[in-house]
């Protein structure tokens, strides 16, 4: 289909849920996305378990993390009664499994990469991929080429990273599930 890349594999940015759950915001904080339910669909499919839990429907799945390699997707609801809902208002899902072509690298080691065009304490590094960080495996752990010094340059890894090398399991929001 046309949804295709040819030039290889890309990522988008990881979204996170506002405290409030009304809005989206990326992790650069630049940019805000009004996420909005469609009226439609959100109310076409109501059991009577919703409507007694008071949650609406759940809403379209967003565009998976990756496009290649395994990420995620997630789908929010919305409470109808204030705060009083029980259970959680996202829930994710796995996409894109399909195999990266060889030429796009290990998703960690991009993310490290894309770090080498910034000065770390006023020096530009060749940033290199951090393993199996059983204390933290889904921070981006980065080591400087040729130097044995390792720093954490964010906090948490894009969703459909993999925790470890020795498993299947993915950071989503920074979480290893």
């Amino acid at each position: 289909d046309g949804g295709e890349q040819s030039q290889g594999a890309y990522f988008l940015p990881e979204f996170a849920l506002s405290p409030q759950g009304s809005f989206l915001e990326d992790t650069t904080g630049e940019q805000f996305l009004t996420y909005r339910f469609d009226d439609q669909s959100s109310r076409t499919a109501r059991s009577d378990e919703e409507k007694d839990s008071g949650w609406d429907a759940w809403g379209t799945w967003s565009d998976c993390s990756r496009t290649c390699g395994g990420g995620a997707s997630y789908s929010l609801r919305r409470c109808l009664n204030g705060r009083n809902c029980e259970g959680r208002n996202i829930r994710y899902r796995t996409c894109s499994n399909n195999d990266c072509p060889p030429e796009a690298g290990d998703f960690r080691a991009q993310q490290c990469s894309a770090h080498n065009d910034v000065k770390y304490q006023g020096q530009y590094y060749e940033w290199l991929p951090v393993y199996n960080d059983l204390m933290a495996s889904c921070a981006l752990k980065c080591q400087a080429f040729g130097k044995n010094f390792v720093v954490e340059l964010a906090p948490k890894v894009l969703d459909g990273t993999r925790c470890n090398t020795e498993s299947p399991d993915m950071c989503i929001s920074g979480i290893c599930q």
